[in-house]
Order: structure tokens, then C-alpha cells, then sequence
């Protein structure tokens, strides 16, 4: 590791951030919860029992056992199977990868787009600022569900034989395209405060250029707000991937995403087999509890009048 990893290492752990995380019993429970949850799903080839997706090792014989603390329940299946036999606790581990890809990578999209319109509405101003921020207006009176039911369909009526990886891009999308409203709204408030300052006054008298200015001296003043909003929206997009299978949409039914398990389990919910639907649930409460509480703590932790 090279000499100036090594000094942002020290600064951070001697930094007020990590002794915030340090002194939050909630912020380091939350992390453990996440990091347990990150970990399963990213390793679940190596940690999870059974492959739910490998038919070959599927028994439909074993399908519908109870948790194995209950009559009829088997050791190898701890947390229970599903109608097809599936291993619930694999399917758990697998079904949060899949949950996880979704809502970071619409997340990470949604930021992306949010902040570079954000920014450019807030530096530049005028038509450009009026144009961004009417577009923010039409998007937030649409309901983010409505948003991805639409995007799901015409991507459906154009690619009705498309591949299972479509699907998830599809969802992505979806997703991404109602939730940079917030990003954009966020920067483009901060960074009217930032262009008025004396450090982007001084640059601009130096001669240097608009883009570079908006990229090297506003842009990191204006992440910390970023950073905290992208935070929650993980947790927010998690849950809309786990709804949109109940409206008939969003990943694939042979994926066991942590949605497709919940809505799978609803269907035997009332029959005794409540197994298949509170586990991939209880997983669900789990991770969007433990990021909102992470989203808290780094919210109070880059406020400087909390310190």
C-alpha cells in the first residue's frame, strides 16, 4: 500500500467520522447487520448449503418442510423449503445478492444522473436551471411505481423474448429513472450556495474553466448530503424491487430475489407454510432497517453543528 493510502487510512481512523461510528452502539450494530448481509450474499456459492438454482440437486419430494426445529422439519433444510424444494436459507443468501445488485446499481445510476443535472442546474443557472427543474417537477408527480410499471411494460411489448439479464437492466432503469429527482434537488440547492463563495470566485478570476471548476472545487462540498441520500435510497429501492412482484413485473420468477420469495410465500401463507414468505421477509425488515440506521448515523456524523 503506497504512502498516501497509508495517510488518508490514518486520517480517517483518527478523522470525526470513524470516532462517531465508534462512540454509536446503533451505527456499529446497523454495520455488523449489513456487513453479515453483504457478506452472505456476495459469497453465497461458498457459504449457502444448496444451490437454488441447480434443478439437478433439487428433490421435490422435499418440498414444503417446516424449519428444522419443527415435527417434520430436516437438519439440512434449517430454515425450511419451498414449494419447489428449494433450501430457503440458500435461496435467502442468494435472493439478497440479487436485491443488493438491483438497489446499488440503481442507486449508483440514479446518482449519476442526479448529480450531473443537479450541479449544472445550480452552476449554471437561467434556462438551463428552469428546464432541469421543471423536468424534477413532471417526475415527481408520477409515482415512483407507476414510473417502473410503465418502463417494465414497453420494455416487455418491445423485447417480449428478451434474455433474463434484460430484465434486470429493465428494472434498473425503472428504478433509477424516478429516484435522481432527489439528487438533482439536493445538489442543485447546494451549489447556489457554493458559486456565490470566495474559493469559486478566486478560480474564476484565475481563468479557470466552468467544467473544471463544477468538478474539482464544487462537486466535493457538495457530497456529503449526496452521500447520506444515497444511503437511504438503497433501502428505498430494495423494497420497490421486493413490491413490483406482487403488481406482476420485475425480476424474473426463476430468480429468487428477496421480492420473488415474498411473493412466492404468499401464496401458501394461509396454508400453514408461513416458513416461505416471514423469513424472506424477516431478511427484508433486516437490511432496509439496518441502511436507514447507517443513513442516520451519517447524516448526524458529516453535520458539523452535531459534532
Amino acid at each position: 500500500m503506497s504512502d498516501v493510502s497509508m495517510s488518508a487510512l490514518q486520517r480517517f481512523f483518527k478523522g470525526d467520522v470513524w470516532h462517531s461510528f465508534r462512540s454509536s452502539p446503533v451505527a456499529m450494530l446497523a454495520a455488523g447487520v449489513a456487513l453479515v448481509c453483504l457478506t452472505c450474499a456476495l459469497f453465497a456459492e461458498v457459504v449457502a448449503p444448496h444451490n437454488p438454482f441447480d434443478l439437478a440437486t433439487l428433490e421435490l419430494l422435499d418440498s414444503l418442510k417446516p424449519p428444522a426445529w419443527l415435527a417434520g422439519g430436516e437438519p439440512k433444510y434449517l430454515l425450511g423449503t419451498d414449494g419447489q424444494g428449494r433450501d430457503i436459507l440458500s435461496a435467502l443468501m442468494y435472493g439478497t445478492r440479487i436485491s443488493l445488485l438491483v438497489g446499488i446499481a440503481s442507486v449508483l445510476l440514479s446518482m449519476l444522473l442526479g448529480v450531473s443535472l443537479g450541479l449544472l442546474a445550480g452552476f449554471v443557472g437561467g434556462r438551463v436551471d428552469a428546464l432541469v427543474m421543471r423536468v424534477c417537477d413532471v417526475m415527481l408527480s408520477f409515482p415512483s411505481i407507476l414510473v417502473a410499471l410503465m418502463i417494465s411494460g414497453i420494455a416487455r411489448s418491445l423485447f417480449p423474448h428478451a434474455p433474463d439479464a434484460l430484465a434486470f437492466v429493465v428494472l434498473v432503469l425503472a428504478i433509477a429513472l424516478t429516484g435522481w429527482v432527489q439528487y438533482a434537488r439536493t445538489v442543485r440547492g447546494s451549489t447556489l450556495v457554493e458559486r456565490n463563495k470566495e474559493y469559486v470566485l478566486a478560480a474564476r478570476v484565475i481563468g479557470v474553466g466552468s467544467l473544471r471548476i463544477m468538478r474539482r472545487h464544487v462537486l466535493p462540498n457538495v457530497l456529503g448530503p449526496v452521500l447520506v441520500l444515497a444511503t437511504i435510497q438503497i433501502a428505498s429501492a430494495i423494497i420497490t424491487e421486493a413490491t413490483l412482484p406482487f403488481l406482476g413485473v420485475g425480476v424474473p420468477v426463476t430468480s429468487p430475489s428477496l421480492g420473488t420469495l415474498i411473493r412466492n410465500g404468499n401464496d401458501t401463507l394461509f396454508s400453514g407454510e408461513w416458513w416461505i414468505t416471514a423469513w424472506p421477509s424477516l431478511t427484508l425488515v433486516m437490511i432496509t432497517l439496518s441502511v436507514n440506521l447507517l443513513g442516520d448515523w451519517l447524516r448526524d456524523a458529516l453535520n458539523p453543528r452535531l459534532r
